[in-house]
């Protein structure tokens, strides 16, 4: 029934970097050019935050925190969202959910654990 599959995150030490991946499957899979699709986190006793969006007209939106670290992205052949993460910090440590905007799915999230 999962319409939005996440993957790449695990343990890295600061400096290093990870891909994420979202892979549309079901209804998404269908409609993926149509959506805006996003990544979120949550640290633990955190509110979820948006990290970054990509939105079907190819613009992108990033949070301040992340900007020039992160690049989102999105193939329209594999119908999948990437996130590139780069130069990861000790508070970037959270899970990681994809979202489509439009119908509104989440992911089920995928860790990531950055060291200092």
């Amino acid at each position: 029934q999962a319409q939005l599959v996440e993957s790449g995150g695990g343990f890295v030490q600061a400096g290093g970097s990870l891909r994420l991946s979202c892979r549309a499957q079901r209804t998404i899979l269908s409609v993926f050019v149509t959506d805006d699709f996003s990544w979120y986190r949550q640290a633990p006793g955190k509110q979820r935050e948006l990290v970054a969006l990509s939105d079907n007209s190819g613009r992108t939106h990033y949070a301040d925190t992340v900007k020039g670290r992160f690049t989102i992205s999105r193939d329209n052949t594999r119908k999948a969202v990437n996130l590139q993460m780069n130069n990861l910090k000790s508070e970037d440590t959270a899970v990681y959910y994809c979202h489509s905007e439009k119908r509104g799915y989440w992911g089920q999230g995928t860790q990531v654990t950055v060291s200092s």
